[in-house]
């Protein structure tokens, strides 16, 4: 009789295991079912899903519309026609398109005014918007002399305006094209690189000539047809 009711006990612990298995599938998704897929981007309502990207008057600067009006709720007169028209480029080609005339609440500077969005001028955000280039190689007075944004700004933690415009403006070929300005002996005199470079926050310019000047036949080994992958024929 013990024995008896020794394997009811044990019939009934299996059953109970197994209702709570049972239920705990029951929650769960049936075998095979598809994931649940997002609805399609939709780009009559929220603008061209590929982001737009402007280089002028400075490269790699991008826009998201998805992140403005899928994301951040606004919609398309937001800022047609009154802030951007809606001409691919027109923007670009006018002369005020500058962050000054954002700083004056114009174009981004509307809404960017570090109330209603971050600030267009706010170093926190600057690569919101703006990527960085990589190594940027100058080719006067001397060639070539290398800098590289991504060692100056992950490895070091400086941002945009560490450097951005005070000491260089963020035009390309800007330093450049006064040579009569853009020397050694200015950087001796703690200007452009010299600013960090003077010994006491970064080596000073005047030494450790091979961090930066790679000579013509380094511009030569980073530019030469010779780097180019050969091509494969008959």
């Amino acid at each position: 009789m013990k024995m008896y009711k020794k394997i009811l006990c044990a019939f009934g612990a299996a059953a109970c295991v197994g209702m709570l298995f049972s239920v705990a599938g029951m929650a769960e998704a049936p075998a095979g079912a598809p994931a649940t897929e997002s609805a399609p981007y939709d780009e009559d309502t929220y603008g061209p899903e590929k982001d737009i990207v402007w280089n002028k008057p400075v490269p790699r600067v991008t826009f998201s519309h998805k992140v403005h009006t899928m994301d951040a709720g606004l919609s398309c007169d937001s800022c047609h026609d009154d802030i951007f028209p809606m001409e691919a480029g027109a923007s670009e080609s006018k002369d005020d398109f500058t962050m000054a005339s954002m700083l004056d609440g114009n174009y981004c500077g509307a809404c960017h005014d570090g109330s209603t969005a971050f600030h267009t001028n706010s170093p926190d955000y600057c690569a919101s918007c703006h990527t960085a280039p990589g190594t940027i190689v100058f080719t006067k007075p001397v060639k070539a002399v290398v800098f590289d944004h991504k060692m100056h700004v992950e490895d070091y933690g400086f941002n945009c305006t560490s450097c951005h415009s005070d000491l260089f403006k963020m035009i390309i070929g800007d330093a450049e094209k006064d040579e009569q300005a853009f020397t050694m002996e200015a950087l001796y005199q703690k200007k452009y690189c010299g600013a960090c470079h003077d010994g006491e926050q970064a080596f000073a310019s005047n030494t450790r000539c091979n961090t930066c000047h790679i000579g013509v036949m380094g511009f030569d080994r980073m530019f030469s047809d010779a780097n180019a992958p050969k091509k494969e024929g008959h």
